[in-house]
Formats: structure tokens, C-alpha cells, sequence
């Protein structure tokens, strides 16, 4: 017998399973029958596609069994099975990617983290809320060797060899007080009718029933022994939408997505025709943990004629999409189809183009019909969209009426149309600014002159929206202008702004001497009318925010930041300025107009030291 420790974030998971996650104690089971349900898929595939299973007799199914006086409850499937490697590595570790970002995002909250847990997904840990013992007899389909692993889910599992008549794994629960309820018919009914009604193998229920024969002094106890199966076995997916409750769509979802929560919403179709498919997609209500990580799993799974295929292929949803959870079902693939033939096989890509376009119709149809769920969906998947814009191309003019922005002149909110008919009649573009968050943006001194004028700028806060925005150019006749780069502001020109631009040249072209490489060049700017300065990228170089990015990725040789310095000409400080002769307190004035403008936009001062004496000498002069 071999005793291993559970790895660190095992132990950590668990703990927080039991005391988080009380109140849904009763899913364990419904993780044990999915479960289960996975080995026999996993099997049934090998049965029809591999020589060395094709000749094994096989009728899947899962057996629950329990004794209440002993306390235990007992899942067994006749699945794939498995082996001591097995088990130390789906039952020692977490075979999920992303664990390490997960238990960071946990806030010891336990409303909170319950949702987080359940996102993650407790399959089979689950078991610890009601037991405090836990034994997996399994065999691997094709081996001899059984193998028993036990737990008592604390520090450390034992794995050691055992014998099991046949493939397959048997998971015996030792259930603890605030369990022993489930060691019940008429509670396992319940739950598997709730949750694993659409589980598309039967699930056979082994009981005791008790009765009576005679009367009176010959009155005796009679035991039956029962086995029903307690679930419809059909594949959710395949029925007819009108036979299928609100109730059953949210429990197949929460089986499939290892959620608590029910779907933001659901889109179920049944394509006829040339080809012959079946769909059923779920929104969550927040977005998986591992959205942003590049090795996230993929949310749907693959079907052909209801054998399934495959879970992890990211080739089934654009990676755009990939929150979207649920199920393909296709009549036309191959069922030997692998991962580097759906890569390029012309039904799958049928299938996956048509499956987009459906999906973003009924995102559409959202915004349009219900407005307070769309704002919902919206802030959990508005920066995927935004993907999709740069990587969709076939799919961008959709794509650009479901994204949305903020504004410097509405709250929440806004797509481009509505930023559209609230154009003023003679401007020729939609503005917007980029930049690291919200607040930052809407005190830019780059939108002074814009508010003056009431010109709406649209605030794009989210890091990839310098990437994708300038990609994009145009929506509609509309030239989208980012009021971080220069060529903005032509609108914004008045003949008295270009007379001062004459006026101040000359102090423009000192101060542009005293900056030196510091900057590309030094102009009068029409944007400002409160602050003295602002600084802007030239319309081919990256701004401040991409070449932070491009940092952060870990790109080297990113050129040096050199920015445009605008200068306020009808600013006090820059009157002051002009009619100046003294030359140091000209080099102090034109850095500080520099530094003070790229802390604003957010960027990094090299030497904050000589911007801290800078201004004292300033202040010093001034006091």
C-alpha cells in the first residue's frame, strides 16, 4: 500500500470545499453520477473506434446503491476505469488549469467563494462535504490489475492493489452525520431527477423494500430486493424543445458547466438540411475563472450520434467564445474524427461558422428584447467580443453593434449606434480615448476642449482595445479618431486658435530645444482649455498604453516613448512663460509642463527625483 500527500492546493481546495460550500452539499452527487457518465462515454467511443474494445461486451449503465444502518452510499459505473497513475493524478492533483490563479482570486468570504468553487468546478472533492471516508475501486478497461484508492480527505490518500470483477470504478462514501440523510431511496430519487434526469445512460437504483405477509401473530416482514432505474436515459439535447422545462435546461447546465448558479440564458437548435446537427449552448452567469488564461478549457462538448467524441478541443468555439458552454451533436462526422482532422474538416467548419452566426444572433436579439439581461452579459463578456472584432473579420459587422462602450457623457454603457444619433449634425467622426482605467480617463485633460464643444468621446479602458479599436477604422461612414494621437483635433480648430499658434511659435520652438529627444515635437494645442499641457503619440507610433503593453508581454526592443508635447497657448502659465527671459526657470517650466502631462496619460518618469526638485524650486520662486 502506498500513502501519497495531496498536493498543496488539494488540501487548500478541500478545506475550503467543506466550510464554503456547505449549503450545496447535495451536488456531490451529481458530480459522481457525471462523472461516471464521462467514463462510459469515454469507453462507448472506444468500443466503436478501436479494434482492441470493438469485440467487448458492453452495456453501460450506473448502479447506486446505500445502507442506511452502516451509513454508506455506493456509485458505481462500468466505464473506461482506472489505473494507480491514474488516480494519483485526477485524484491527487486538480486536473484543471488555472488552479494556482483560482485560490488567489479566493477572498475567504464563503458566499463569495461558494460561487467562485463552483465555477471552478468541485467535481469529484465534492464527496467531503458528506463523508468522512471515501473509498474508489476502479479497474481500467483492457488491464487486470484493480486498484483501491482511500481518503479521508485531510492531509494524505492511500492507493493499493485490490480486485473488481470487471472495468469500471466503484466510489463508496462513509457519509458523516450531516450526510447519513442521503442513505435514502426517496432523497437519491429526488437528486437524480433533479440533476441527472438527462444523463443519457440509465442509472439503476438498488434497494430494500419492505413489506408484510398475514396478520395478527403471523404477521412477517418480507425484504425485496429492488433495482429501478430512476432516470429518463435520453439525451437532453436530442428532444423536442417544447418537451423540455426551464427547470431540466438549467440542471442539464449546471451538469455539464460544474455550475451552482442557472445560465444567464440558453439557445437550443436543430439544424435539417444538408447537414443534420444538433446544438445547445449556455451563457453563464459570470465568466469561467480561467477566461484569461491561454490554456482555459473549452466549454463545449462533441457528439456524433450522440457517441461522444471530445471536451477539450478548442477547434469546436472561436477562441473569442470560449465562455460558452454545452454541447454539439452531429449526424454528418465520422466518429473516428480526431483533433487534427476537426482542425480542418469541412462539416466541423460548417458546423462551427453557422454555430457562431446563431449564437451572435441571439446576443443580438438580447440587446434588442431584454436590455437588463444584456447588460448583465455585458459585463462579464464585453472584452471577449472585442476580441472577436480583431479576429472575426467575417463576423465584425455584427460583432460592432454587441460591443459596447463607455462615455464621457452617459453613465454605463453604450453601443456605437446610440453613440451615433447622439452625434451633433456637423461632426464628422466618433472619438475616443484609450488609457488604464476608468476615472483616469474621464479627468484626461484631453477631452476639455471636446466637453466644451459637447463632443461625446468614448473611454476605452480595457487593455486590448488599443489593439483591436484601430483596427477596426470605421463603423459605417464613421472614421473612428483616437483623441490620444495627433490629427484628432482638426474639428476642434477655431481661426483664433490658429492665429495663437502663430503667436506662441516661437516660445514652442524654446521649449522644444530645452526637451530635446525627450519628445518628437512641441505644438500649440486646440484640445485643452483648462490644463497647460497634454501629450499625444504621432498617428504610427504606439501611445503610452501600447507600449506598456507590449512591455508587459515581454516584447523586447520596444522603441523609447517619445510623445508629442501639446501646449495650451491661452494658459496663464504658458502667457507667464512667454515674455520670460529667465532660462532656468524656462527648462523647469518645460519639463514640468512634459512630467505633469504623462502622469496624467499614466506613463512612467524615468527620474522622479528631478521632477520632485523641479517643482520645488518652482514652489520655492512662487511662496
Amino acid at each position: 500500500m502506498a500513502k501519497h500527500k495531496f498536493k498543496t492546493e488539494v488540501s487548500q481546495l478541500l478545506k475550503l470545499i467543506i466550510h464554503s460550500l456547505y449549503s450545496h452539499k447535495e451536488i456531490f452527487l451529481r458530480e459522481l453520477i457525471s462523472n461516471a457518465s464521462d467514463a462510459l462515454d469515454k469507453l462507448k467511443y472506444l468500443t466503436l473506434t478501436d479494434e482492441e474494445f470493438k469485440k467487448m461486451h458492453f452495456e453501460p449503465r450506473i448502479e447506486i446503491e446505500f445502507d442506511e444502518d452502516k451509513s454508506t452510499l455506493t456509485v458505481a459505473d462500468n466505464g473506461i476505469g482506472m489505473n494507480s497513475e491514474d488516480l494519483d493524478g485526477q485524484l491527487g492533483t486538480i486536473a484543471r488549469s488555472g488552479t494556482r490563479s483560482f485560490l488567489d482570486q479566493l477572498t475567504g468570504d464563503a458566499s463569495k467563494d461558494a460561487n467562485l468553487i463552483g465555477q471552478f468546478g468541485v467535481g469529484f472533492y465534492s464527496v467531503f462535504m458528506v463523508a468522512d471516508k471515501v473509498e474508489v475501486l476502479t479497474r481500467k478497461a483492457g488491464e487486470e490489475q484493480a486498484w483501491l484508492w482511500s481518503s479521508t480527505g485531510e492531509e494524505a490518500y492511500t492507493i493499493k492493489e485490490a480486485a473488481r470483477e470487471e472495468n469500471g470504478t466503484t466510489v463508496t462514501l462513509h457519509l458523516n452525520d450531516e450526510g447519513s440523510e442521503y442513505a435514502n431511496r426517496w432523497q437519491i430519487e429526488q437528486l437524480v431527477k433533479k440533476y441527472s434526469d438527462h444523463i443519457a445512460f440509465p442509472i439503476f437504483l438498488e434497494y430494500d423494500q419492505k413489506s408484510y405477509e398475514g396478520e395478527g401473530d403471523d404477521k412477517k416482514e418480507k425484504i425485496e430486493h429492488k433495482r429501478d432505474q430512476v432516470n429518463k436515459a435520453s439525451a437532453l439535447w436530442k428532444r423536442a424543445k417544447s418537451d423540455i422545462t426551464e427547470e431540466e435546461y438549467h440542471e442539464f447546465y449546471k451538469s455539464i458547466g460544474h455550475d451552482n448558479e442557472d445560465p444567464l440564458f440558453y439557445l437550443h437548435t436543430q439544424a435539417e438540411g444538408t447537414l443534420q446537427y444538433t446544438t445547445l449552448f449556455f451563457v453563464p452567469q459570470h465568466a469561467p475563472f480561467d477566461m484569461y488564461q491561454a490554456d482555459y478549457e473549452p466549454g463545449v462538448k462533441l457528439y456524433v450520434k450522440r457517441v461522444f467524441i471530445t471536451d477539450d478541443s478548442k477547434e469546436l468555439m472561436p477562441t473569442y467564445l470560449r465562455f460558452v458552454r454545452g454541447v454539439i451533436d452531429s449526424d454528418d462526422l465520422p466518429l473516428n474524427v480526431s483533433r487534427e482532422i476537426l482542425q480542418q474538416n469541412r462539416v466541423m467548419s460548417q458546423i462551427r461558422n453557422s454555430s457562431v452566426k446563431k449564437l451572435l444572433g441571439e446576443f443580438k436579439n438580447i440587446a434588442e428584447k431584454d436590455p437588463e439581461k444584456y447588460q448583465k452579459f455585458i459585463e462579464q463578456y464585453n472584452r471577449p467580443l472585442k476580441e472577436g472584432l480583431y479576429s472575426d473579420f467575417a463576423n465584425r459587422e455584427t460583432l460592432l453593434e454587441l460591443v459596447r462602450f463607455k462615455s464621457s457623457e452617459t453613465e454605463g454603457y453604450t453601443s456605437l449606434a446610440e453613440y451615433q444619433e447622439r452625434m451633433k449634425e456637423e461632426q464628422k467622426a466618433i472619438y475616443y480615448i484609450t488609457g488604464e482605467d476608468e476615472e483616469t480617463l474621464r479627468n484626461s485633460p484631453l477631452l476639455e476642449a471636446y466637453r466644451k464643444k459637447g463632443i461625446e468621446v468614448l473611454l476605452m479602458d480595457d487593455d486590448i482595445d488599443e489593439i483591436v479599436v484601430p483596427s477596426i477604422g470605421k463603423y459605417g461612414e464613421l472614421e473612428l479618431k483616437s483623441v490620444n494621437r495627433t490629427g484628432a483635433d482638426e474639428e476642434l480648430k477655431s481661426e483664433d486658435d490658429k492665429e495663437k499658434e502663430e503667436e506662441v511659435k516661437p516660445l514652442l520652438e524654446r521649449i522644444k530645444k530645452v526637451l530635446g529627444d525627450k519628445v518628437k515635437d512641441v505644438v500649440a494645442s486646440s484640445r485643452l482649455s483648462d490644463s497647460p499641457s497634454c501629450i499625444v503619440a504621432d498617428e504610427n507610433d504606439p501611445t503610452v498604453q501600447m507600449q506598456q503593453m507590449l512591455k508587459a508581454m515581454g516584447q523586447k526592443d520596444v522603441p523609447e516613448y517619445q510623445p508629442i508635447l501639446e501646449v495650451n497657448p491661452n494658459h496663464p502659465i504658458v502667457n507667464k512663460l512667454r515674455d520670460s527671459q529667465d532660462e532656468s526657470l524656462l527648462e523647469d517650466v518645460s519639463f514640468l509642463l512634459l512630467e505633469q502631462a504623462m502622469l496624467v496619460e499614466g506613463a512612467e518618469l524615468k527620474k522622479p527625483a528631478d521632477f520632485v526638485k523641479r517643482l520645488n524650486r518652482i514652489l520655492e520662486k512662487a511662496v
